[in-house]
């Protein structure tokens, strides 16, 4: 991505010589931002079930996006966006990494499912996933973008004084219902700002889970492995001798009470301009992108007449292009890919310190333990990075960026089955945390740019919301199949693999075209 002190991008000069396709139909002749910035200045949905009005409008509104190009406004949403990827990375892991300890105390008079905390994070997460989707498309972006954080923030805390297994549980399914929306929420509101030309930057954006995993692991690094925090005769566990887990949610949430509090502080966002366009709120959308420019000293000659030029945004007849099935086909393939990765992620990820414990017979210390953990998660963070600079290449792209992750990964996963020792368990694990968040950091772009804007939150809370389902289930066969055989891996393996052919078969490239 270009630096804050770069260039803008080319100025667009009208061109009327070009052709009938889905871009030259969104001219307006005459205006200097009526022709594209990429290449032939192809809108990815542009031929799909769109109103004539509603394509020639977000055309205009790319181009003045490309327009004012990358500036320190988008560094600044790269950064708040993805501290929602590191929030939902967080509540994912902190009831895997405190489960074990705080069963022994909350749980030691009336028992209770032992892997209910996770039952109840993905229930939260589901829930979280579709209402928060719903919203965002029907009231807008701004008001969830702007809460999510500070109700997981706020849950996180109450969380780590809760007295019982029961009310443990529902406060996890608080703090995954609060944080449940930002898989949705954080890419759609980036990409509806993000010039054409750095789109690609959504998918480094997920770099930010793996910064989520290692807050984390280092979190549980400090607290869990200290004996006078932890107790281990379920009897003898109180809040005094039993606080190490109580003191992660603590500290959990204080960091993400700081993230919350930043993106009110940090950036005032407002509405983003492709969701105002879809509401008919065009001279809303001048004045935001106007606003920025001035802001930035950069060019934008966009205006509400060009808009209004085009007419009001109201159904019409199907436009010749592109056949609807396309993009019912292309919905259908990524929730689909959405759904297998619910399983296969939780089922290695999530059951990771159960299944390091079961895999390696080597003693180790609850110290040494958690710093395995902890770079395993750190890995994390370098797929994304992989993942943006691979997708950004014309003959690899979106699709088959995600073909390369989830093939290297089934392949590490074949490989972890033979693991014994405790150095090829670090190795491998951190391999396959990079290799996994090529193919998760790339399916997060990818499924926010095939979405039109006006469905985007909602398809994208429907994609999230079925992974969540199968992370349910991956709680329900971690308990009751176990993680001690290597099955589990084997069964990520062949997940992965169907993964990878599914992504080849991707109707849409968004690799140089520009999201509605």
């Amino acid at each position: 991505m270009t630096t804050s002190g770069g260039t803008p991008n080319r100025p667009m000069a009208s061109d009327p010589e070009k052709g009938d396709g889905p871009e030259s139909v969104a001219q307006g002749p005459g205006h200097p931002s009526d022709s594209s910035s990429i290449g032939a200045g192809a809108d990815l949905l542009a031929g799909e079930d769109e109103n004539v009005a509603l394509v020639r409008k977000m055309h205009l509104l790319n181009n003045a996006i490309d327009q004012i190009g990358w500036t320190n406004f988008h560094w600044k949403l790269f950064c708040l966006s993805g501290f929602g990827y590191a929030v939902d990375s967080m509540v994912a892991l902190l009831q895997s990494v405190i489960a074990a300890q705080a069963y022994l105390e909350v749980a030691r008079n009336g028992g209770g499912y032992e892997t209910g905390l996770s039952i109840a994070s993905y229930a939260g997460l589901l829930v979280g996933a579709l209402f928060w989707g719903i919203t965002a498309d029907v009231i807008g972006r701004r008001t969830a973008f702007n809460s999510t954080l500070f109700i997981a923030a706020a849950a996180t805390i109450v969380a780590g004084a809760a007295p019982s297994w029961e009310s443990l549980g529902f406060f996890v399914a608080l703090i995954g219902f609060g944080a449940g929306g930002n898989l949705v929420l954080d890419p759609t509101v980036f990409l509806e700002y993000v010039p054409s030309s750095q789109q690609w930057s959504i998918t480094t954006m997920a770099c930010w889970w793996g910064v989520g995993q290692a807050f984390t692991g280092f979190i549980a690094w400090g607290f869990l492995p200290q004996s006078r925090w932890n107790c281990s005769v379920p009897e003898e566990c109180t809040w005094h001798n039993n606080k190490a887990w109580r003191l992660v949610f603590f500290t959990a949430g204080a960091i993400v009470f700081v993230m919350s509090m930043s993106r009110v502080l940090v950036v005032r966002l407002k509405e983003t301009p492709k969701y105002l366009l879809g509401q008919g709120r065009d001279a809303e959308v001048v004045d935001n992108l106007q606003a920025i420019a001035k802001r930035y000293d950069r060019p934008c000659d966009l205006t509400l007449e060009q808009l209004a030029s085009h007419g009001d945004i109201t159904p019409a007849k199907r436009r010749r292009g592109t056949p609807p099935v396309r993009l019912a086909l292309s919905t259908l393939m990524v929730w689909f890919s959405w759904t297998l990765i619910g399983l296969a992620y939780p089922l290695f990820y999530v059951f990771l310190p159960s299944i390091i414990s079961n895999r390696i017979p080597v003693e180790e210390s609850s110290y040494i333990t958690w710093r395995n953990y902890t770079l395993t998660n750190v890995s994390g963070i370098v797929g994304p990075i992989i993942a943006g600079f691979l997708s950004n290449i014309n003959f690899i792209g979106r699709k088959y960026t995600m073909v390369i992750g989830a093939l290297l990964t089934m392949v590490f996963f074949f490989g972890y089955t033979a693991v014994t020792t405790t150095t090829q368990n670090v190795a491998f694990s951190c391999v396959l945390a990079c290799c996994i968040n090529i193919y998760y950091g790339t399916l997060y772009a990818y499924t926010a740019e095939i979405f039109p804007s006006a469905h985007r939150a909602t398809g994208s809370g429907i994609a999230v919301a079925l992974n969540r389902i199968m992370g349910m289930i991956s709680a329900v066969i971690a308990a009751e199949g176990g993680t001690d055989t290597p099955v589990p891996l084997y069964v990520c393996a062949a997940l992965f693999l169907v993964l990878a052919l599914v992504s080849a078969a991707f109707p849409f490239e968004p690799q140089g075209r520009r999201s509605s």
